[in-house]
């Protein structure tokens, strides 16, 4: 790769252009005084103000995102009022104060340090996420503490400028003047960190991951920022920029030329039918599924109701919220896959110690199936949910067949204590397997032999078997689910499901890439379920294509020895049906193809 390009994570579609300005958000050094005995309840009150205070404040940047970019992103700040508000961290910092005669700002920095590195530890994707939040919030209160000014960091933007930064935090992306501030880069995050979901919904370029940034990038250096790719261009040169200014016209006139697109069906050119459903993460996805016209939800998420909260769910909160989805597309099938949670994220008393390895851990089915009163309660709130809606319950984590069976033998007992009790409850409930490890892929046919139906998680697949953490900034460029052992999987559970007679779906990110939505398409799935926001492209792309050209170009991927070559083969063939430009900015065209246009 070229010195002046620099290749990051790609979180918020978008082209920008301007000077880089290098904002330095970031822990000041605090000196490590000691108090005397007589100021040690002084510096108890002075923490305890400047919490106040940094509570204060993030209730108004709060209330800002809810005015820039909507009230359902505006309680990502809900997880950062939370830190501010749990006493047992408070009562930690200020035991510090007190044994250690420490001021209020070394023992709040102590205890956010501990608190970080636990977090660190234990390999938790969501934690790391979290991350950001935390050093958000510790930042805020001792700057505060130390008579640090927020403005500081942001007189020195006059002019349209791409802020350069070690890592943004939700607060401080929502707080940009987007008159001076046209893009985002991160050395550090996500595409699931709150920073990143902010910027997408406030429509402004960002890419994150990108390692070194800060060191690499001299203040004032033009950037050609592109966080549909995930690069970033040093010092470009007209024609450059000339370039970079056409691709961002094409990716407009695509997004507002496919909402044309989102009322067709979705019929392959040779009259395949494709079922394109929505995955929904929060409530407010909600709309933009029904908005881009999902066949259901086939990914319901349910983490959200536990996480950031304090206490769990009760059964009629959960019934409530499965059923409104449920109505949202009545007669479509909504799939509620039961909690993904690992033990760490559990509320007291559920809450378990740190853990070495928690990704091959206590979580997910695992952790339902130890503790009845989480799982049984939403069991039978799906239940009830279901005597309103097509209501299907969905396993996540599922690695041996009696972690199947044990579910089925819930779904039965709660079906019968509520149809005993005279509630207004379905009997029962198909319930299928999510396949995200290379166990469940390989004893596919089993699984679909005590299954309703099969729905491969390509994001877990992917992580178990490449062994890629993937929130790992550094690993990026690892995370394939294209790989040649990830597609071959998928080959298998396709086949278990077709020869069981039932039906086999693809759930993760993978399906939301028009590209590898060919190759899924092309290895016999039939049904995918897309991030909302990707449903129209997707939508086109099936509508471009016919199936038998994906079946030849996965039983061509299927023989490929590398990622590189899969792509190469999905490229080539889809290049006969549809302009690459549009779906692939980065694609090597193969010469002398037909591409079609979105007017087709």
């Amino acid at each position: 790769m070229s010195e002046r390009l620099l290749k990051g994570i790609g979180v918020s579609p978008g082209i920008a252009i301007a000077p880089a300005v290098a904002v330095r958000w970031t822990l000041p050094e605090v000196p490590h005084h000691v108090v005397s005995r007589s100021q040690v309840e002084k510096e108890v009150r002075r923490l305890r103000a400047a919490v106040r205070d940094v509570k204060r404040h993030i209730e108004e940047v709060r209330a800002r995102a809810a005015e820039r970019a909507g009230p359902d992103e505006a309680r990502i700040f809900d997880a950062q009022l939370l830190m501010l508000e749990d006493e047992d961290f408070l009562a930690g910092a200020e035991d510090l104060i007190r044994e250690n005669h420490l001021t209020a700002e070394k023992a709040f920095e102590f205890k956010a340090l501990e608190v970080r590195d636990l977090w660190t530890a234990t390999g938790s994707t969501r934690l790391k996420d979290r991350l950001a939040d935390l050093n958000g919030v510790t930042i805020r209160v001792v700057r505060h503490l130390m008579h640090r000014s927020e403005d500081d960091d942001w007189e020195q933007i006059t002019e349209p400028s791409i802020v350069v930064t070690k890592e943004l935090g939700p607060g401080l992306t929502v707080q940009l003047d987007r008159e001076h501030v046209v893009g985002l880069l991160s050395e550090e995050g996500t595409r699931t960190s709150h920073a990143a979901i902010l910027a997408h919904s406030m429509g402004m370029p960002a890419v994150m991951g990108c390692a070194g940034a800060l060191e690499k990038i001299p203040p004032g250096t033009v950037l050609v920022l592109d966080g549909t790719r995930g690069t970033v261009l040093l010092d470009p040169t007209p024609a450059e920029i000339t370039d970079a200014q056409g691709r961002e016209q094409r990716r407009r006139a695509l997004a507002a030329q496919l909402e044309e697109v989102v009322a067709q069906p979705s019929v392959t050119a040779d009259g395949v039918r494709i079922v394109l459903m929505g995955n929904v993460d929060l409530p407010d996805e909600i709309k933009a599924a029904q908005a881009h016209r999902a066949a259901g939800v086939g990914l319901l998420r349910t983490e959200f109701l536990i996480t950031s909260h304090s206490t769990l769910p009760t059964e009629d909160e959960q019934a409530a919220y499965f059923r409104r989805v449920g109505e949202a597309f009545p007669n479509l099938p909504v799939v509620i896959r039961t909690y993904d949670l690992g033990g760490d994220k559990l509320p007291p008393p559920f809450r378990v110690s740190w853990e070495a390895n928690p990704q091959l851990g206590w979580r997910a089915i695992r952790v339902c199936l130890d503790e009845p009163a989480i799982f049984h309660a939403q069991v039978r709130a799906a239940l009830r949910a279901a005597a309103h809606a097509d209501i299907r319950l969905m396993i996540p984590l599922v690695t041996r067949i009696d972690e199947v069976e044990r579910t089925r033998a819930i779904v039965a007992e709660e079906g019968d204590r509520l149809a005993q009790s005279g509630a207004q409850a379905a009997r029962t409930l198909p319930v299928g397997v999510m396949v995200e490890t290379p166990a469940a892929a390989v004893m596919a046919d089993r699984l679909a032999a005590i299954s309703d139906f099969l729905s491969v998680g390509t994001n877990d697949l992917t992580q178990y078997t490449l062994v890629v953490d993937r929130g790992n900034a550094r690993l990026a460029e690892r995370f394939t689910p294209h790989d040649p052992s990830v597609i071959r999987l998928l080959k298998m559970v396709a086949d278990a499901g077709r020869a069981a007679g039932k039906p086999a779906s693809v759930c993760g990110e993978m399906a939301s890439e028009p590209l590898l939505a060919f190759l899924l398409i092309g290895l016999g799935y039939e049904t995918l379920s897309v991030a909302p926001p990707a449903l129209p492209l997707v939508k086109w792309t099936v509508r471009q294509i016919s199936a038998a050209q994906a079946r030849a170009a996965a039983e061509s991927a299927l023989a490929a020895r590398t990622a590189d070559e899969v792509l190469d083969i999905l490229r080539l063939t889809l290049a006969d049906a549809v302009d690459l430009k549009l779906l692939d900015p980065d694609a090597r065209l193969p010469a002398g193809r037909r591409a079609a246009s979105l007017n087709v």
